[in-house]
């Protein structure tokens, strides 16, 4: 009899290194989606208990537990009802507007003399300007509460816009540098050939095309301004000039035998809202302003 002889099954093909790739992360994603669960569990579960507490009251705010068993809203009334908050709260939109706008225009045109210009080691100046960011400002509240005293700029607007400009400017200047290396050097060329001069091209060209950036900056320098604390505790004596952080840790009760508790819980909900609104609305300019210019090629 003849054999007949099985001719072998070809291997399966072995997948592509990209599909195996995809595979693992496939694999992986279940993982990070309940890691990042557990990551924003753990980041709402402060501003929940906040909410928790502002709806409480009396006797309730002592209880501990993890919902009001009888929600109230006369904490936020007590707040929108108390004059110095009011007052505090248009002082921190005032000064946050006004610090923002002169961070962006100093800020500008640093960042675009560090980003086109030819200057002599430009990495080591931003670091030098990056560097006031790590400065403790406990170590100069000190100094500046004598200098304000005797200068007449203590326990006014005046006196906190200057020092916080002075800390929000090194953030914005690395921002905008980031954002201006990312326009094309041919666009501005091109403007200078046509008899602009570079004032023009920066303001008819560069500034239009970094308007992103320079939103990002906006929100990041805004958010910083108006959650600074210890540079506006120390600067300020009476509620004229006080902030809200700095009003809100001035609260008292209705006696004295009462702990502010529920109030402050309102209160500090009150003013968090418009900040977690403006993140996430423009949460992706924020990334891409943190991240620009970290990825070339």
């Amino acid at each position: 009899m003849a054999m007949v002889l099985e001719t072998p099954k070809p291997a399966p093909p072995r997948p592509a290194p990209r599909q195996r790739g995809r595979a693992d992360r496939n694999r992986l994603r279940p993982v990070t989606m309940v890691f990042v669960a557990l990551v924003m569990l753990g980041s709402l579960v402060p501003f929940y208990w906040l909410i928790n507490t502002s709806l409480k009251t009396g006797a309730d705010l002592s209880s501990g537990s993890l919902y009001p068993t009888d929600p109230s809203l006369q904490n936020y009334l007590d707040v929108i009802h108390n004059g110095n908050f009011l007052t505090a709260l248009g002082n921190s939109v005032l000064v946050g507007i006004v610090t923002t706008a002169l961070a962006l225009l100093f800020a500008s045109f640093a960042a675009y003399a560090l980003a086109r210009l030819k200057l002599p080691r430009k990495g080591l100046i931003l670091g030098l300007v990056l560097s006031v960011t790590t400065f403790p400002v406990i170590a100069i509240a000190a100094p500046m509460f004598k200098i304000w005293s005797d200068i007449g700029l203590y326990d006014t607007l005046a006196g906190l816009i200057i020092p916080k400009l002075t800390f929000a400017l090194p953030m914005a200047i690395f921002v905008l540098t980031s954002f201006f290396r990312e326009i094309p050097f041919e666009l501005e060329e091109s403007a200078l050939i046509d008899g602009a001069t570079p004032f023009q091209a920066f303001r008819k060209i560069i500034l239009p095309l970094a308007v992103p950036g320079l939103a990002t900056t906006a929100i990041l320098v805004f958010i910083s301004v108006w959650n600074e604390f210890l540079l506006a505790v120390t600067l300020t004596s009476t509620p004229a000039a006080r902030t809200v952080p700095v009003a809100i840790a001035f609260f008292a009760g209705t006696n004295e035998f009462e702990q502010p508790i529920g109030t402050i819980s309102a209160a500090s909900v009150l003013v968090t809202i418009p900040l977690l609104v403006v993140v996430l609305i423009f949460q992706k300019r924020i990334v891409a302003g943190l991240t620009a210019g970290a990825i070339k090629g």
